[in-house]
């Protein structure tokens, strides 16, 4: 992104004041780093919102925040194309970036994270030692897999099957059998999970 020494400058101070508070600066508290005044920020910051670097929240004084690229997050990633996993086609390199917060976020927006350990849920292509991305959610849909918090205490991520006088966590596994429970908490739903090689 082609900014200007100022504009970099302001970028950075939002990045590292991000980075040691978990919120953005206020516009005097930018205006107090740099030594000059609100308006002057003010200038800067529109100029850096056309630019896309970076959006604003309406009526929030700490509603700034940088575009991914420029965050220095790790959950913001470079997309640069397709790859085949069939058929080969051709590489076209198309530069986006991939921010897995984003991808990620549940349609309640309450999201976590959760690493994998066995193999029940083999079949749904979810590994031991992979991670499960969960919208955080008390109630379940037939089929979606959950993480269900059973009489005890025990959590287990299987998939969810209301019956006629019960509930079925079926695993994905055919040499398992599923756990039949009366009642169970619904923790949240699977969105997404990441594989690390």
């Amino acid at each position: 992104m082609n900014l200007t020494p100022r504009q970099h400058e302001i970028v950075e101070f939002i990045r590292d004041y991000v980075a040691e508070n978990d919120y953005a600066p206020t516009m005097q508290e930018i205006a107090d780093h740099l030594g000059v005044s609100r308006p002057t920020v003010f200038e800067h910051i529109e100029a850096l919102e056309a630019r896309g670097a970076l959006s604003r929240q309406a009526l929030r004084s700490r509603g700034i925040e940088l575009a991914p690229e420029l965050s220095g997050r790790a959950t913001a990633l470079p997309l640069i194309g397709l790859i085949a996993a069939g058929s080969p086609i051709e590489a076209i390199e198309d530069t986006e970036v991939l921010d897995l917060e984003e991808l990620f976020q549940g349609r309640a927006g309450e999201t976590f994270v959760l690493r994998v350990r066995g193999d029940s849920m083999i079949d749904e292509q979810i590994c031991d030692g992979d991670y499960v991305i969960v919208e955080k959610r008390s109630q379940a849909r037939n089929g979606e897999t959950v993480v269900a918090l059973l009489e005890g205490g025990d959590a287990t991520l299987k998939k969810f099957y209301r019956e006629r006088s019960r509930i079925r966590l079926q695993p994905a596994n055919p040499s398992m059998k599923p756990i039949y429970t009366k009642d169970c908490r619904i923790q949240g739903v699977v969105i997404g999970i990441l594989r690390k090689y």
